[in-house]
């Protein structure tokens, strides 16, 4: 019962959402208005459209935990990836302007590899691994605000 219930709150944050979305788009979608002129920020999220676009697709591959639009964080859960069975990654991304820009995304990773007993013990994580997902996420929101430039 807790699921379907579980699933019909997240059917309706889903179809509020979208409303939203439509409502946002008001002058753009008949005749104008400035939503048309901001192309790089969609109607009913907070953030840059492209770089939240662009992470989801880049982090495709990891479990998605959680996303908010409006605040412009995505966390994802623990992923295993089955060449390394022993070490996982998490990941959060920030999305902190509604402008496309490199100043505007901040990506953190968590690293844990697996002991003797077999838990989970937290690792370092290098530096380039954080900055490689950014350079990735930017990467796409560029393809994407290129796309939609023609």
């Amino acid at each position: 019962m807790s699921f379907v219930r579980g699933k019909t709150v997240v059917v309706t944050a889903v179809l509020m959402a979208s409303g939203l979305a439509l409502a946002g788009c008001g002058g753009g979608l008949f005749g104008g208005g400035r939503q048309a002129e901001r192309a790089d920020v969609q109607a009913g999220i907070g953030v840059n459209g492209y770089l939240w676009r662009a992470t989801l697709d880049t982090l495709s591959f990891m479990p998605l935990l959680t996303a908010d639009p409006w605040g412009g964080v995505v966390n994802y859960d623990w992923y295993v990836n089955p060449q390394t069975p022993n070490e996982r990654f998490k990941a959060t991304v920030f999305i902190l302007d509604t402008r496309l820009r490199a100043d505007a995304l901040n990506v953190t990773v968590t690293k844990e590899v697996r002991d003797a007993a077999g838990g989970w013990t937290a690792a370092p994580v290098a530096a380039q691994t954080e900055a490689d997902l950014e350079n990735a996420i930017l990467t796409r929101a560029r393809q994407l605000n290129l796309s939609n430039a023609g």
